[in-house]
């Protein structure tokens, strides 16, 4: 280690001891000490290669000459600032700081800075850290989102349109087969009218693959502030538009009391009917059984939709929220595979989670989380 000179500006005993420079040495960091005056008195051997400069040049040196030239002319009045309370913090929380090399060029900082009792006085030790490659690493991560973004609006957009344009010679097919079947019936034999039964029922099932794949493109369509939101009246639209189901099935559905939350109404409305729905489709029992709970905690509310039904094997709890994953065939259970990953595209644009609990005859658990606090922004219709 080149030792600084011996008549350098507030050199003392202390910055002398063998210990302390083994440590200063040892450091991975670029460490400057500098005086009340703002004098380097000592640097260690990082930041020579940190910065390009011989330390012998740096002592006795402003410490404004390690700084860009945009940020010398006010650290005098900030270096006076911290004597006034010298104290351990960091130095330029939530600034952008740079260090200059010997070259010129910059490189991206973070600073802290520690007051030292010495026998002159007290000095500042600097502890000046590269951050070049996290930087990176963050514009990096931040260029993927931003691609992603746009990649998923693209997808949703894409959906919408496709699905839409879709419906208009989809309906068209599915008219004139039902008119084949109506006015030709009694003129085909046994095999051409299960033909048309075929080319009617793939038309039906179609349109409401595409009505569903239009709800879930709906979801995040547009962005705006969630406003609050009475669950407990959102409960009683979607009661009152399953009531022929119920009362079919001979289903019961009970509650808790439910708060208001920041969300957007008709998706909330959407998942509550999806859920619901679901645990009266599924559900073999001749009493159907939906109760909704929910529990407060810290950050928001924990839902949770229980019925008495067939359950889910374990091993599809994940499976079952991914699109167009059904676990029983068409002819056992009617649907498209997209009412569940519509519930989670709701509750993740909301700021919580959803999963299930359950087994095979155990009936199924859905739980979900909403917050409690106005969140920034979600994704409305």
């Amino acid at each position: 280690m080149q030792s600084p000179q011996a008549n350098s500006p507030g050199e003392n005993a202390g910055l002398a001891d063998d210990k302390f420079r083994q440590l200063l040495e040892s450091a991975p960091d670029a460490i400057v000490i500098a005086d009340r005056d703002g004098r380097i008195v000592l640097v260690n051997g990082m930041t020579e290669r940190l910065l390009g400069y011989p330390r012998a040049e740096l002592i006795g040196q402003p410490v404004e000459r390690l700084m860009p030239a945009r940020f010398r002319p006010n650290h005098g009045e900030h270096r006076r600032s911290y004597y006034t309370d010298p104290r351990t913090r960091p130095m330029g929380v939530g600034l952008e700081l740079f260090a200059r090399r010997q070259d010129g060029t910059e490189l991206p900082v973070e600073i802290s800075l520690s007051p030292m009792e010495t026998e002159g006085g007290v000095l500042v030790t600097t502890v000046i850290r590269d951050v070049t490659e996290r930087k990176q690493y963050e514009a990096a991560l931040k260029q993927q989102a931003q691609e992603l973004e746009r990649s998923n609006a693209e997808l949703e957009q894409f959906a919408y349109v496709a699905s839409h344009d879709l419906q208009e010679p989809l309906r068209m097919v599915g008219s004139f087969a039902q008119l084949l079947a109506r006015r030709y019936h009694d003129r085909l034999d046994d095999q051409g009218r299960v033909f048309i039964d075929y080319l009617v029922d793939g038309a039906t099932r179609m349109q409401a693959l595409i009505n569903d794949l239009l709800d879930y493109s709906r979801v995040g369509a547009q962005r705006g502030e969630a406003v609050p939101v009475d669950l407990d009246q959102v409960l009683r639209r979607v009661l009152s538009s399953l009531a022929s189901s119920l009362d079919e099935r001979g289903a019961q559905v009970t509650h808790d009391p439910l708060p208001t939350v920041p969300a957007v109404d008709s998706e909330m409305e959407q998942l509550f009917q999806n859920l619901i729905g679901n645990g009266i489709k599924f559900n073999t029992s001749p009493s159907p059984q939906v109760h909704l709970s929910v529990e407060a905690h810290g950050e928001g509310y924990t839902f949770c939709i229980a019925d008495n039904g067939i359950g889910i094997d374990p091993q599809f709890a994940e499976r079952i929220f991914v699109l167009f994953q059904r676990l029983h065939g068409k002819t056992d259970y009617q649907g498209t595979g997209i009412g569940l990953a519509i519930c989670k595209k709701i509750v993740d644009q909301h700021g919580g989670r959803i999963w299930v609990e359950s087994g095979d005859g155990d009936g199924a658990r859905f739980y979900f989380t909403l917050p409690a606090t106005h969140i920034q922004e979600v994704r409305i219709t």
